[in-house]
């Protein structure tokens, strides 16, 4: 019957039954056992990336991703210690804009659709805030700025710029529903 379900014959699955592991789960074992040890040495700190600069240490050359899915088979995770910070505040009293993408990210042409987002990048003085607008039809960066703060001017210069590149007729431009993107400044650009 479990044949059936699977659709297999049942001599395919005595055949898979009675085989031996294949040299790549075996050599995919062993790595296991060597990324554990490594990451128990480590106090199950190290993530992927020192994992698998040890193992590149040791003269054992593997690829970063194998690493990263030997690890993930094997429930191993690294300790972060950066800082993270949130950039997406809503304002508790403005409204939503309304969705007019509803979660469909494709754009019959250029111009049509822009995304945008703000990011942070941390540096040795602190964190540098990136303000984004993608053309959703050619995924390239139409617009952007960057700033040491969060105010409704990052947003702004990273929409104008957008506009100055690209002078589309009519575009949707669709966003979290951060303070910055429900501010009174960014709506009055807006129209």
């Amino acid at each position: 019957m479990m044949c059936q379900l699977l659709g297999v014959s049942p001599s395919g699955y005595y055949a898979w039954e009675g085989r031996k592991p294949s040299a790549r789960s075996l050599a995919d074992a062993a790595l296991t056992v060597r990324i554990k040890k490594i990451h128990e040495e480590s106090r199950a700190t190290y993530g992927v990336p020192r994992v698998h600069f040890d193992l590149a240490v040791e003269g054992v050359r593997v690829g970063r991703k194998r690493v990263a899915r030997l690890m993930k088979a094997a429930g191993l995770r690294g300790i972060s210690r950066r800082r993270w910070t949130k950039t997406t505040v809503r304002c508790a009293g403005a409204s939503a804009a309304p969705d007019l993408v509803d979660r469909d990210f494709t754009a019959p042409g250029p111009d049509r659709l822009w995304v945008a987002d703000i990011t942070y990048i941390p540096t040795w003085a602190g964190f540098l805030y990136l303000a984004a607008v993608l053309d959703a039809w050619s995924r390239r960066g139409v617009g952007w700025a960057m700033a040491t703060h969060l105010r409704t001017e990052l947003v702004l210069d990273a929409f104008n710029m957008a506009i100055w590149q690209r002078r589309p007729a009519q575009v949707v431009h669709h966003s979290d529903q951060g303070t910055q993107y429900t501010s009174i400044a960014f709506g009055s650009r807006c129209w």
